[in-house]
Formats: structure tokens, sequence, C-alpha cells
């Protein structure tokens, strides 16, 4: 552990021309009576890292002295290219690997670029989760997550329906959507691959086993089409209904896009009534059609099913009772 942080320390004073005792005593999570052993550990190994008293003082290393110690782990070229998503990596318990490999990319760069990472860092940030949501990090994720860098195989037990079910997994990859995490896997012994909510998973080990990973899987080609396999597959009812010039224009924001455009793709042309035009929508059910749909206020008009015309109905009815309350 100790030997660790005294590589990091070297590679943090060989980034930055100079680094106060508080400065370093924050990077390494240690006090600032650690900092000042460990430099001077440093010193009697042959790191010339020079201490400068006063206010404006600080540790430096002398005669621009530059480590070799700069190879990069697996782990950490791996956490690497996640570097942009810190909450992902966070979540993952990768977060200690990517500024590890971060210090020593920046220890390897040429002085008039040791501030790239941070111009980069400045420009780009990845949040996830939606709007209005309260992300919430599976426990279990951890787990699962060395089990998928270490393509090892994983015994999970998850909840479906009323009960729980056990597997025993080839977990492939990870997926952030919206804020929620799913695992792209394979159940032992089987061909098919399935997606997994981690949230549901009650247990997770991964054992010592590994799998062999098939090379032509492609796990943001196999999401893209699972991901729209799963939104045509919940459209399960339609709903006919007549829309304003307005309501056209908002429907795909109101309902899921996909199913919106090819409905008013099959619709035919406006109305002589106002422009209006009928459009045949398929929905998840009744209840979320009602839902979205109210978005649209008066831009939209139910014809059918009759009942959902009912639902509009009353409500039309209510809001007329109160607003017209004096």
């Amino acid at each position: 552990m100790r030997a660790a942080r005294l590589i990091k320390m070297v590679l943090l004073l060989q980034a930055r021309a100079s680094m106060t005792a508080a400065e370093l005593a924050n990077e390494l999570e240690v006090s600032e009576r650690t900092v000042t052993r460990d430099a001077q550990a440093l010193s009697e190994a042959g790191v010339p890292v020079y201490a400068e008293r006063g206010r404006a003082g600080g540790y430096r290393l002398v005669g621009g002295y530059r480590t070799r110690l700069t190879g990069l782990g697996r782990s950490e070229a791996e956490a690497l290219f996640l570097s942009g998503v810190p909450g992902a990596l966070r979540e993952m318990g990768l977060e200690d690997a990517a500024s590890a490999a971060r210090l020593k990319v920046s220890a390897a760069l040429m002085p008039s670029l040791s501030d790239a990472s941070r111009a980069a860092a400045q420009r780009f940030h990845l949040d996830a989760p939606g709007w209005f949501t309260e992300p919430r990090t599976p426990e279990l994720l951890p787990a699962v997550a060395d089990a998928v860098w270490d393509d090892r195989r994983l015994v999970a037990r998850y909840r479906r329906g009323d009960s729980d079910v056990e597997r025993e997994l080839e977990p492939y990859g990870l997926v952030l959507k919206a804020g929620v995490w799913y695992l792209c896997a394979r159940v032992a012994g089987r061909d098919s691959f399935r997606v997994y909510r981690i949230d549901r998973f009650t247990a997770a080990e991964a054992g010592a086993e590994r799998f062999v990973r098939e090379k032509d899987f492609d796990l943001p080609a196999f999401w893209a089409e699972r991901a729209e396999q799963f939104a045509r597959s919940i459209l399960r009812a339609e709903v006919v209904v007549r829309l304003s010039a307005d309501g056209v224009r908002r429907l795909p924001y109101a309902v899921d896009p996909a199913a919106a455009r090819e409905a008013l793709d099959a619709a035919g042309g406006p109305d002589t009534d106002g422009g209006w035009v009928t459009v045949t929508l398929p929905v998840e059910s009744e209840e979320v059609a009602h839902s979205q749909l109210a978005g649209l206020g008066p831009d939209v008009e139910v014809l059918a099913p009759e009942s959902l015309r009912a639902r509009f109905t009353d409500d039309a009815l209510r809001l007329a009772a109160l607003y017209r309350r004096p």
C-alpha cells in the first residue's frame, strides 16, 4: 500500500511543478505528517524530492527528474478509456485505477502537454441520468463489474415476479441507460444473450472459472438491437387520434419517438376541418396513453377506443368545472 502511494507521489510531482504538503495530503488521502515522511523516504531511496520552506514553499523534483514508472496496468488502461464518465467509474469501483492511469499518462507527456487531461475534462462531461430522477447505484454493481472485466462466470440470483431465480451467467458487458445499470450476459451452456437489470439482483458472486468470450460479440450493436426490440414489444395497444398542426409537431415528445414518426408517416394528409391529421398510434396501454396524450392538451382528440375517449371527456368536464369557479 505504501509503495503504491510513494509511486503516486512521484508521479504527482512529476506532472506538476510544485505541490504543497496540504495538496499532496489531499491527493494521497493521508496526513501532512505522512507526506513529510514519504518525501524523506523517497529522498533516501535516491528520488530527488526537494522541500522548499515558507508560505510559497512545497515539494518538487530537482533537475527535471523523470521516473520510468509509467507503464499502465490492465485495469488502469481499461479505466483510462472510461475517464470521461467519472460517475460510472466510481459506481463500478474503478475510480482509483482511472486516477492512477491519468497520472501515469500525465507523467509520460511532454511538459508542454501536461495540462491536456485537465483541458479535456473541462470540455466534456457525461451526466447519464435523466432530469428529475435520483439515481441509485446497485450494491452488487462492483462485484458484477469485476466479473465483466475478468471474463469470470457469475452466479447471480435475481427477482422475477414473486420469486428469485438463480443462474450461472457469462457476463459480457455493462450498459448505463438513463441512470439504470444493465448486464448483457449469456446463461452458461446456452447460445442466446439476455439483458438483466442489476438493481434486481439479490446476490452476485464471481467464481474462479473464466469463460471464452465470443470474438464477434459487439456490445453497442447488441444493445441497440435489444433496445429497439424492447421499445416495440411494450407497444401492445393502439389508439386513433386527431392532431392539430401543433399536436403533430409535439407528438414525438409525448410518446415513443419512433412509434410517433411511423404513425405520422403512415397517416393521410390533413383533413378539411381545420387541417387536423388522423393517426393510428401504437401505445403501451390505455393508461399510459392517457397520461402521455394528456400533455398535448387541446391539440389532440381521441377517437378510439371509446373507453379512452371517455377518460378525456371526463378530464375536459372536470377542467371546465374547475375553471368556471369565481
